[in-house]
């Protein structure tokens, strides 16, 4: 084994008393995970406790109906780095996160979920990566486990129809488990769209990405809130804003229905003429009739979809309102009286 050189041990000491004087912030989105949130936050802490930076942990309660929210206050009391964003209502998760990292003031910032699918260990992970230069690492599953077979194989066909379409290279079996530097973060959230599919968005901004494997865990607790209902607005949300593909589509397809059109109707005219064959009946006109309708109306919900979308737009309407913000009392967890940090 090849021992560090003299210049690679002053460089890792320069990173090492750099990240002592950064702000590492951790959003959490959560609707309803009171069962999953004690296990999560014992996991985080834990985790953050092992870092020389500094740290703050906002939990983004997006209208939970359960005791969500008491938990996020319980344990705000016993860890003064967690932050809870409370909004007024459900937005949904995309909202969520973009609410999160509004009010996150770290160098960088890492969005995880509650459910513990996402093991917070690999943060450290993460967070090496970032230091070495990248804007953003994000977490790449090699395999899902607790998920079925139907939904490992909509995901699939998702990503890769994305892969065809899209403006942008979404990557593979990435979902939102990552880490964004300060200036990723800023551009981000310069894209103010109101139909947020945060994956497409992540993709769009551009900036140096690298993806690092990782085994997604079964749900710890309670039941996935992203059923195939959910998860297919959600597929909607990032087609329509992603790529125009589908409009074309429609032209493409309108065009060659025209031209078959008329050269059928050319064929049976000259039928009718040198043979003298007798027009075909109702059923052949029918189903003609029945497939064109069919093909109108699927092409007018496309461009509806579209409409819809433009129109939420030009509301201008805000992305979310919150009831309160209670941001964390210190920057680091209390345990050593130099550690801690007063906010500003």
């Amino acid at each position: 084994m090849m021992l560090p050189t003299q210049s690679e041990k002053t460089v890792a000491g320069v990173r090492e008393s750099e990240s002592v004087r950064k702000l590492l912030s951790i959003v959490v989105p959560a609707f309803n995970e009171q069962e999953a949130l004690p296990a999560f936050h014992a996991r985080l802490a834990s985790v953050l406790d092992s870092f020389d930076m500094k740290s703050e942990v906002i939990y983004v309660n997006d209208g939970s109906s359960d005791g969500t929210i008491d938990i996020i206050r319980h344990l705000r009391e016993h860890d003064p780095r967690v932050a809870l964003l409370d909004l007024s209502r459900n937005f949904g998760k995309e909202i969520a996160m973009t609410a999160g990292l509004e009010h996150a003031r770290g160098d960088a910032i890492v969005i995880i979920d509650a459910d513990l699918q996402d093991p917070p260990e690999l943060i450290h992970e993460l967070v090496k990566h970032w230091l070495e230069g990248w804007d953003m690492v994000y977490a790449q599953r090699v395999e899902r486990l607790g998920e079925s077979l139907l939904k490992k194989s909509t995901a699939r066909w998702f990503y890769r129809l994305m892969q065809r379409v899209g403006r942008v290279r979404i990557p593979e079996n990435v979902g939102d488990f990552r880490i964004l530097s300060r200036r990723a973060v800023d551009s981000l959230l310069r894209l103010r769209e109101r139909h947020r599919f945060m994956k497409g968005l992540f993709a769009w901004i551009g900036y140096p990405q690298k993806g690092i494997p990782y085994q997604r865990d079964p749900r710890f607790a309670g039941r996935t809130k992203w059923g195939y209902w959910r998860l297919w607005n959600l597929a909607l949300d990032g087609i329509t804003s992603f790529t125009t593909t589908p409009l074309k589509w429609a032209t493409y397809l309108g065009i060659l229905t025209a031209l078959g059109s008329f050269a059928y109707a050319v064929v049976i005219v000259l039928q009718k003429l040198l043979h003298g064959n007798p027009v075909k009946g109702y059923p052949s006109l029918m189903v003609v009739i029945l497939f064109l309708g069919g093909v109108q109306l699927i092409f007018l919900g496309i461009i509806g979809e579209y409409l819809g979308r433009m129109f939420d737009e030009t509301k201008g309407r805000p992305l979310y309102f919150i009831t309160s913000f209670e941001p964390p009392t210190a920057f680091s967890n209390g345990s050593g009286k130099e550690e801690e940090d007063s906010l500003p």
